[in-house]
């Protein structure tokens, strides 16, 4: 046979395999059969091109190691391999295994190999803990098995990587590896994600060194894991598997980040199927689910591990109320039968928001929770003992660090029974960065950060409202049920609101707190779709809040739900922009509300102070109040409603004094709602918006807030907040230069060029977004709100301003915002006579935006 008849048979032989093994799996053949059987196919072939490139008789072992070594190879795993070798191997050899390695390549395996001597192997691993694994779990392959034995022999001894110190880099290696990544990203990797695959290895790896066991399940008899700890672990293992040999047909390559580009179709090959929740949901519920058991396992068991081998004596024990001690940060059971009372589960919590040092449960605590965890066949919260427990928790000024010590270790759901439909929901959207259940707590944090001093700059207001609020429990019980209703189909807020309903009468609560508690849970969206998708200049959209709101109790409970909502949905959501949002919100509707509700604003009292307080400081400026006044005569009242006194100021400064028949285009030195507010002056005409538009998309300027507005004498002068990409404003002069000199130059050319559309990125080509036209009802008869969702992209502003100038329809006001994959956006508009959208209107600009934008969509 030819060294090319070798190598394409090789090449046969595993396509073949990997082809059967394919429909294996979707029949549900066993994951563990599968990896076995994929690595003996590997062995027979490697072991065939071994003779016949004339290795038999060499001084040389082929050696498997890692993944390959523990016969666990997916379908594009790489093959790890170790060549053993003499201290001087001939030329001859090298030569040999030279073109051995190009005949693997050849065959189009991914190979990781080295070719060291017994000598060189042990010097390297005695240096490199990865090397040291990686020999621990090898196996020979062919070859003189007299090296092999050697190298075996000298790993075995004492001094080669004792357990203590194994352990100790073992454990910074996870440490470091768990630092890079969260268990809840929304492209996991499978490995090396917390609670992924590594972190089962690692215990495996530990309990290879400290008791020179070949395998988990020789934990058992040395009574450090339980029979049912050892089922659950080879469950999640075997499910981790799946995923990833599913993930590898999908992808067709060596793959361990689950992507948005291949989840649907892993899902599939998974065998799950869309139904109140799609199907990639289901997939991806199980997923986190899979990782926090890990997680809790790989931490239990390596406590246990660190102290077997503790060098330093435990602090001393402090006795707590009731069963239970303190060590240090450690919380204690006294004795192993204290959870034999299922309501000293709760206790112990009580008693960890009690003691300001504890912030962990001790590893042999956590194994008596877990199985007095397991024997619940009813939700704890039925019991009358558990229920005063849970709420003294909810009244404790430490009651966070408990719930989420009680999140961490499962008894949240075992508590709640509706949590537990919550543990592990994940969203298929950009939009949402963490679970249901994982978002829930980070929010929890968020508000113990409010009345954290080292957060007062970040949160202003909310440091101040979190002290004011008359009962923070129901703050935190209200932030428990905002999402409890998710995953179950119809409005999660209502569902959440009833849930929330029925918690409060089981724990004998008060009317007045269930019914605030239920409020907030149904409402809690209402100030976040206000502030950013509502134009908060408008005294009719305060004054409609405010009547919702009722309150001011109810608006700062409502303000502090929503700030921390925001900020634990993603990393990225929460800037100076949202923040300067709420704020004028929450201040807007508490000045409405202190003024009473019966008595009408007065629009006309509003617009004379503003006025005045702006043409005070022009004034002082050494502007002449007759410059101001001509200008101020061209402008509507609507304009002096809108803005601030701050702002009609800058408008007036940058205007007085200039030619105000040109174009002019100014950015702002200073902040304006947490952004750079951008003014656009000059002769109106169709296509502006969308030209400048056009101009801030291809300098990569992010639009959140427009406000359009035309001179009785036929002029633009348009107001929008711009920020970077990352949430910042927009300060560096030299950018600033450029964007005023390229909005300039589009200004005064006049015509709108046709910019080819970017591509879409990876993660977006992954989602489609129905586009969705809605025209909101309104008192006003001169404008039509409208909301519009679609899919986000590059470009998409400039595109929906070009629908409007061929439905020959003006823009007033916009809010641009963006939620993950989607946006939704708000918009003002009137027709060509300066009125409302007739309904014949308003059907035909909705035909217009989805013709438009759908046929962009992947």
């Amino acid at each position: 046979m030819t060294d090319k008849d070798a190598i394409s048979q090789c090449r046969d032989n595993l396509r073949a395999q990997a082809e059967s093994a394919r429909q294996k799996f979707i029949d549900g053949e066993a994951i563990g059969v599968l990896l076995a059987e994929r690595a003996y196919e590997m062995d027979q072939n490697l072991v065939r091109l071994w003779h016949h490139f004339g290795l038999d008789g060499e001084a040389a072992t082929l050696v498997a190691v890692g993944g390959y070594g523990r016969c666990e190879l997916h379908p594009h795993s790489d093959v790890d391999l170790l060549i053993l070798t003499g201290p001087e191997p001939s030329a001859a050899l090298e030569a040999k295994l030279t073109t051995l390695l190009q005949a693997l390549w050849d065959a189009r395996l991914e190979v990781g190999h080295s070719v060291r001597s017994v000598a060189e192997t042990l010097a390297q691993a005695s240096a490199d803990i990865t090397i040291a694994t990686n020999l621990l779990e090898s196996r020979p392959l062919t070859g003189d098995t007299s090296l092999y034995a050697e190298l075996q022999e000298a790993i075995s001894q004492d001094d080669f990587w004792p357990s203590a110190p194994f352990f100790e880099a073992k454990l910074t290696e996870q440490q470091a590896r768990h630092n890079k990544a969260s268990a809840f990203d929304l492209e996991p990797n499978l490995k090396s994600c917390p609670g992924g695959l590594r972190d089962i290895q690692t215990i495996s790896w530990v309990a290879m060194r400290h008791f020179n066991a070949s395998c988990l399940a020789e934990l058992v008899s040395h009574d450090f894991l339980a029979p049912e700890e050892l089922e659950e672990l080879n469950t999640c293992r075997d499910h981790l598997w799946r995923l990833r040999f599913a993930l590898h047909c999908v992808a067709g390559r060596a793959e361990d980040r689950l992507l948005f580009d291949h989840q649907r179709a892993v899902a599939s090959l998974m065998g799950y199927r869309d139904d109140t929740q799609l199907a990639v949901e289901q997939m991806m519920k199980r997923y986190y689910r899979t990782v926090r058991a890990v997680r809790e396992l790989n931490q239990m068991l390596l406590w246990l591990f660190r102290s077997t081998l503790r060098q330093r004596a435990l602090p001393d024990p402090v006795a707590l109320e009731g069963p239970f001690i303190r060590r240090g940060r450690l919380i204690e059971a006294a004795h192993d039968q204290v959870f034999d009372d299922p309501s000293q589960i709760l206790a112990l919590f009580v008693q960890a928001a009690r003691q300001r040092e504890v912030d962990t449960v001790s590893a042999a605590t956590l194994r008596l929770l877990r199985k007095a965890r397991r024997k619940q066949k009813q939700p704890l919260s039925e019991l009358p003992e558990c229920r005063a427990h849970f709420m003294a928790i909810l009244r404790h000024p430490d009651g966070i660090k408990a719930l989420s010590l009680m999140h961490r270790h499962g008894i949240l759901a075992t508590y709640l029974k509706p949590w537990q439909r919550i543990v592990g929901q994940m969203q298929f959207d950009l939009f949402h960065a963490f679970t249901v259940d994982e978002h829930t707590h980070r929010l929890l944090q968020f508000i113990e950060r409010f009345a954290d001093p080292e957060h007062k700059d970040i949160f202003p207001l909310g440091s101040v409202l979190i002290d004011q609020l008359p009962k923070k429990g129901l703050l935190v019980l209200a932030a428990l049920f905002h999402d409890i209703g998710k995953g179950r189909g119809g409005d999660h807020s209502e569902i959440g609101a009833e849930e929330a309903r029925q918690f409060c009468q089981q724990h004998n609560m008060n009317v007045h707190d269930g019914r605030l508690v239920a409020w907030l849970v149904e409402h809690h969206l209402l100030m976040s779709v206000t502030a950013q998708r509502r134009d908060i200049t408008d005294p009719e959209v305060i004054e409609t809040f405010a009547d919702q709101v009722q309150d001011a109790d109810r608006l700062s409970y409502l303000y502090c739900l929503t700030v921390a909502d925001i900020c634990a949905t993603n990393d990225k959501l929460w800037n100076n922009w949202k923040g300067s949002l709420l704020r004028e919100l929450y201040h807007a509707a508490r000045d409405r509300l202190n003024a009473g509700m019966a008595k009408p604003v007065d629009s006309r009292a509003r617009i004379r102070e503003h006025k005045g307080k702006a043409h005070n400081q022009l004034v002082r400026q050494g502007f002449m109040p007759e410059q101001i006044d001509a200008l101020w005569q061209r402008l509507s009242a609507d304009y002096f409603l809108r803005f601030s006194p701050a702002q009609i100021q800058w408008h007036s400064e940058m205007l007085l004094g200039r030619d105000l028949e040109a174009y002019q285009v100014h950015l702002s030195t200073h902040v304006t709602r947490g952004g750079t507010e951008l003014l656009v002056y000059g002769p109106d005409r169709p296509g502006l918006f969308a030209m400048v538009m056009a101009q801030l998309d291809a300098k990569r300027v992010s639009v959140h807030d427009a406000q359009i507005f035309t001179t009785r004498d036929g002029y633009a002068l348009d107001s929008f907040v711009i920020l970077e990409h990352d949430g910042h404003p927009i300060q560096d002069p030299s950018r600033i230069n450029r964007l005023r000199h390229s909005l300039n130059t589009a200004l005064t050319k006049g015509t709108l060029t046709a910019r080819p559309l970017r591509p879409l990125s990876r993660k977006l080509r992954s989602f489609r977004v129905p586009t969705r036209v809605q025209f909101l009802s309104s008192q006003r008869k001169n404008c039509t709100m409208m909301e519009l969702v679609t899919l986000d992209r590059p470009g998409l502003l400039a595109q929906i301003a070009q629908v409007f100038d061929r439905c020959e329809l003006s823009i007033q006001a916009a809010k641009i915002t963006t939620v993950g994959e989607k946006a939704e956006d708000f918009f003002m508009l009137c027709n060509p006579e300066g009125q409302a959208l007739s309904p014949a209107e308003q059907d035909t600009l909705s035909r217009a935006l989805v013709g438009a934008l759908e046929q962009d969509q992947p």
